[in-house]
């Protein structure tokens, strides 16, 4: 092929599009439907607990006017991080949501299944082959053990693998967000340079252009550089739309590490072609001397119970710094007193929405706010000892005066009852990547068949 065209629909599985953004693909010659299934965006719990943060009928949705637009093309589909955080539950899961929608629509594709999870027992022989990234330090055996969930972000390779092997649709593990659209046009054969740079831009969908809500992309890449180009035909690609997507989640806008090698964009070149398509060349792509797999971590920290209450008194409004340092020391005082615990057995956090809760000490404006709304978050060992404590500060979030004030305010709870508990709250503990190579630490599964 001298050239393999790229459809992105959206930034993710799950969020919804236009079908007939899709069809315009189609008509435009695209060669590949990719799509990212998940993200850490939303914090450890989607990983740590291997629970997806879509709902399954707008997975079915979406993958409904992917599956009908392939078939019709007979060109793959492709889906990386299911289920948010691509445990083998999350593709487990996106699998039969696939394997419904498939019947509904009387379409026979071949499924492949990449698996990405990791456990601890098998990581602790890779111990002296993995390092830490920034901002972390070395990995212990402890560490890893105390993880719920650990998977591996997988490059292009396992799904080109699958590819080669016959799969139509490929439901893949955690995946670098990139490798999910760089697969089939590296098994193709176009260069490395504009295929990581365009797979870069397009891993948000329509986000690199002037009407993200409007839906995707189409990527065209040759052997000489990509062009991109909106699948609405209302909306529009700039060249600097184009080239700021390289300042979106990375920390060098000119240079993204990927399991193989680092993307060079420092002598890219963005041209408008027209008023909607932009054209980028120049991009290179240097291979690493070693191939690592990046790791992701999660566990349980503690379990956490919340309380929300509503303050619109300008007396208390006026002081409302004050009254908050005042809330958390009543509040630690009678939690000793009455459930017997030390500040080094519970945590709780106090933000104030309305006053400084975003920003906290950066907040740039001053004077009392017309109407805060008062969290209080608190982890605890147990979910017992998390609510015992928020219900200790019930009254003080319902009648906490100012110090100044002598007497007690009327605050307003906007449920009841007042505490709601969260369950388990997790942390990210593994920022780290592993020496190894491409397919060893993944699994693949064909029609009941595993080729890895």
């Amino acid at each position: 092929m001298d050239k393999v065209r790229v459809l992105a629909p959206s930034g993710m599985l799950g969020a919804g599009w236009d079908h007939a953004t899709v069809e315009r693909g189609i008509a435009l010659g695209a060669d590949v439907i990719s799509i990212d299934g998940g993200s850490t965006d939303s914090g450890p719990y989607y990983l740590g607990a291997a629970t997806a943060k879509t709902t399954a009928k707008a997975v079915a949705r979406d993958l409904r006017s992917l599956f009908t637009a392939a078939a019709d093309a007979g060109i793959p589909v492709i889906v990386g991080s299911c289920g948010t955080s691509g445990t083998d539950a999350g593709v487990d899961w996106v699998a039969g949501i696939a394997a419904d929608v498939l019947a509904e629509l009387g379409l026979d594709l071949k499924v492949a299944r990449i698996y990405s999870e990791q456990d601890a027992a098998g990581l602790k022989e890779y111990l002296d082959r993995i390092h830490p990234l920034p901002p972390l330090g070395e990995l212990d055996a402890e560490t890893l053990e105390s993880c719920t969930h650990i998977v591996g972000a997988m490059g292009h390779e396992p799904i080109v693998e699958a590819l080669r092997a016959g799969a139509q649709v490929v439901l893949a593990g955690r995946a670098t967000d990139t490798a999910v659209a760089a697969a089939f046009p590296l098994m193709k054969g176009m260069p490395p340079g504009p295929t990581w740079h365009a797979a870069k831009i397009i891993e948000c969908g329509g986000q690199c252009t002037d009407n993200p809500r409007a839906g995707g992309v189409l990527a065209t890449i040759d052997a000489d550089g990509f062009t991109i180009e909106p699948l609405d035909p209302a909306a529009a690609c700039t060249p600097i739309l184009v080239a700021a997507h390289m300042l979106y989640e990375t920390a060098d806008p000119h240079q993204m590490r990927e399991p193989d090698g680092t993307l060079d964009v420092r002598e890219a070149e963005y041209t408008a072609v027209d008023d909607r398509i932009v054209r980028v060349t120049g991009s290179q792509f240097h291979v690493a001397d070693q191939y690592t797999i990046k790791l992701e971590g999660a566990r349980i920290t503690g379990y956490e119970t919340m309380s929300f209450s509503a303050i619109r008194d300008p007396l208390v409004l006026a002081e409302i710094d004050e009254w908050a340092a005042l809330m958390r020391t009543v509040l630690t005082q009678r939690v000793a007193q009455t459930l017997g615990l030390s500040a080094g057995e519970y945590a709780f956090d106090l933000r104030l929405y309305g006053h400084n809760a975003v920003l906290g000490e950066l907040e740039p404006e001053s004077g009392p706010p017309r109407e805060v709304g008062v969290m209080l978050l608190v982890n605890a060992p147990d979910q017992a000892t998390a609510t015992a404590v928020a219900k200790v500060a019930n009254p003080l979030m319902l009648h906490l005066p100012t110090p100044s004030m002598d007497y007690l305010p009327s605050f307003a709870f906007p449920s009841s009852p007042a505490e709601v508990e969260r369950g388990a709250a997790y942390e990210f503990v593994l920022n780290h990547v592993v020496d190894c190579a491409p397919l060893e630490l993944f699994r693949i599964e064909l029609e009941g068949k595993t080729l890895a």
